[in-house]
């Protein structure tokens, strides 16, 4: 079994900038639903809306296209840590994003760059580069 890719991981700037516009994007989803940015910013509730978007978000497009929509958008995907370009399983994909609306697993990690995250869900977030490296399309 092999413990660490045989190829590069994609920089933590790269993945913030992703985690960023899924966030944003998270947000405004939240807002549509609710109603507008008044009942929004009114309910106290509206953060864990935002948390729970954002994990079936990412998880549901990790597992059909190959990353979040931030990751999508910012040129990155996740890949199987073998270096199989197929999405990772829907359920490994769940367990990832929701290990990292935990916080800590992404902070612990790797130093091939894969945080706990990653580690337990057997992936790796690669840049497209190396994706079309990888054999992916």
């Amino acid at each position: 079994m092999q413990t660490e890719p045989s190829f590069e991981t994609a920089s933590w700037a790269r993945r913030i900038g992703a985690l960023i516009v899924d966030w944003f994007a998270s947000t405004l989803v939240v807002i549509l639903l609710l109603g507008g940015v008044e009942r929004w910013s009114g309910d106290q509730a509206a953060g864990f809306y935002v948390l729970v978007v954002f994990v079936l978000e990412s998880a549901l497009f990790s597992a059909t296209t190959g990353g979040s929509f931030g990751q999508v958008a910012t040129r990155l995907r996740v890949v199987r840590a073998n270096g199989d370009p197929r999405p990772i399983p829907p359920l490994k994909a769940l367990l990832r994003q929701v290990l990292i609306a935990l916080v800590i697993p992404p902070l612990v990690y790797r130093p091939d760059g894969r945080g706990l995250h990653d580690v337990a869900a057997g992936s790796a977030v690669v840049t497209l580069q190396t994706f079309h490296a990888l054999g992916g399309r």
